[in-house]
């Protein structure tokens, strides 16, 4: 099974938050999109800068952040990917959302394999599951 992580899961592991889903076992095939990079490093610049992450624990988290995703295969951005995400999705989707569904459909499409997408975000979830697509973490 390959498990596709958006970057919702990624930050709760990095952040240490409670309601993070499971790190799954090291057995685990897991892809996300080379967008999560961007997503969680402007995310913890963004904490940094309005003061909810000290200069200490931003820089600890970013180290946190880059040596995890070295370890998760990081699909590219390929045209295929964004033409599906400008295509309509049966339920509402913002922009990064669209993008992180158009990539899980390109892997299993691509790899034929299944995909699990993981995410704490409830519309995206929506989405995965009315294109197919088994969730975890809503």
């Amino acid at each position: 099974m390959t498990t596709y992580l958006d970057t919702s899961v990624i930050l709760r592991w990095v952040l240490g938050e409670r309601d993070a889903l499971p790190h799954p076992d090291a057995s685990a095939t897991l892809v996300t999109s080379r967008l999560t990079s961007v997503e969680a490093l402007r995310t913890l610049d963004r904490l940094r800068r309005s003061g909810r992450l000290s200069d200490g624990d931003y820089a600890e988290r970013h180290g946190i952040t880059v040596r995890m995703l070295a370890r998760i295969d990081r699909a590219h951005l390929y045209a295929a990917v964004l033409r599906r995400a400008s295509e309509p999705f049966p339920t509402p989707l913002g922009t990064l959302d669209a993008i992180h569904l158009a990539t899980a459909l390109l892997v299993r499409d691509s790899r034929g394999v299944d995909v699990t997408l993981a995410t704490h975000d409830a519309q995206l979830a929506a989405a995965a599951h009315a294109v197919g697509l088994e969730t975890s973490g809503t």
